[in-house]
């Protein structure tokens, strides 16, 4: 009895390390990719909480700058915001889908606000608006949740609790801070000096993951400080960051000189998936060029894979809920040089 005892435990414990083992070498790849715009300036598109609609920002109709609209996750059904004026970025569904959530420079009025060109083309940035955070419900009922002139953008919501986790400039620096629904109880995350930016809670709630960069040399923080007098972040070297929701226990996942941004998480909470320039350097003008691909990591293992081999812009990568999709956006198939548009893909899991 005690022998059959010990060889059942045995048996139990080879078991446990077959499946430990999948679980750590899961495969990836895309089937397909279906374009679901075909008009204007497409990027950002987040899933409603059931998968069946995309909240996304587009420039179309001769328009200045970015509005918000809506569509199936088909591609069907496309409506525009009721509201228009300004600048707007970073729309998310709450969890009621009931509600979205984005960022806007409403509040100064009907016009596109001016940004900083960078006199070099070859550099990759997008600018610093004076956004502040605003959600709109189905009444079209209009509620401003920030009050902080500079930048609040970038809000994502928590899977289960009313809770917000957005970047701001409030404090003279880019980081991450939380908040209720109705912009109440903000909380900072981040501290380090530097840029932090573009997070999304894990899926069970108990975890973050972000892009960010943080300068050591006394040259590179006068950069940085510049960059955020000229309101604008520069495509400098960033990382993908896992923490705690508190912003403890912080795990670098990538470290190649290149820019790592627009992580968000698989559905089994190992996975991140990001896009990056990592695999085009151009020696010519000495940096990392526009050819941005998507990939996976494993958190633990950083374990990684590339699911895109496309020679243009490929970001925003966001898994559906059940992990079965993936919506992201991308250069390709584009009417006029780096116009960008909605696709989704079939997600193929196997093991590597």
């Amino acid at each position: 009895m005690k022998n059959n005892s010990i060889l059942k435990l045995i048996g139990l414990f080879l078991y446990l390390i077959i499946i430990s083992g999948c679980e750590k070498n899961k495969s990836f790849s895309l089937a397909g990719a279906k374009q679901l715009t075909v008009n204007g300036d497409n990027g950002e598109a987040y899933f409603s909480s059931n998968n069946t609609h995309l909240v996304f920002q587009s420039k179309r109709h001769g328009d200045e700058c970015d509005k918000i609209y809506t569509m199936t996750s088909e591609g069907t059904n496309l409506q525009e915001f009721p509201v228009t004026d300004g600048a707007f970025t970073c729309s998310y569904y709450a969890l009621n889908d009931e509600t979205i959530f984005f960022s806007s420079t409403l509040h100064d009025g009907p016009d596109c606000p001016e940004v900083y060109r960078h006199p070099n083309p070859h550099k990759y940035i997008w600018p610093l608006r004076n956004f502040e955070i605003y959600s709109i419900d189905k009444n079209n009922v209009l509620k401003k949740l920030t009050h902080y002139p500079g930048y609040n953008a970038e809000a994502t919501v928590h899977p289960v609790e009313e809770k917000i986790i957005f970047t701001s400039l409030r404090d003279g620096d880019i980081d991450l801070y939380e908040m209720n629904y109705d912009g109440t109880d903000v909380t900072r995350i981040t501290q380090e000096f530097g840029y932090d930016g573009g997070a999304f809670y894990s899926p069970d709630g108990k975890k973050l993951v972000w892009r960010g960069w943080y300068p050591e040399t006394e040259s590179e923080k006068k950069q940085w400080m510049k960059n955020l007098k000229n309101r604008y972040i520069e495509a400098v070297p960033l990382d993908i960051y896992v923490a705690n929701r508190d912003g403890s226990s912080k795990i670098r996942l990538t470290d190649n000189s290149a820019t790592n941004w627009a992580p968000s998480w698989h559905p089994n909470g190992e996975y991140i998936v990001f896009s990056s320039n990592m695999d085009d350097w151009n020696s010519e003008h000495n940096t990392f060029g526009h050819n941005f691909e998507l990939y996976v990591i494993h958190i633990k293992t950083k374990d990684l894979q590339r699911l895109t081999y496309n020679d243009t812009f490929d970001s925003f990568p966001v898994f559906s809920k059940d992990g079965g999709k993936l919506v992201f956006s991308s250069n390709r198939n584009a009417e006029n040089p780096r116009q960008t548009n909605i696709f989704i893909s079939e997600v193929v899991v196997g093991l590597r």
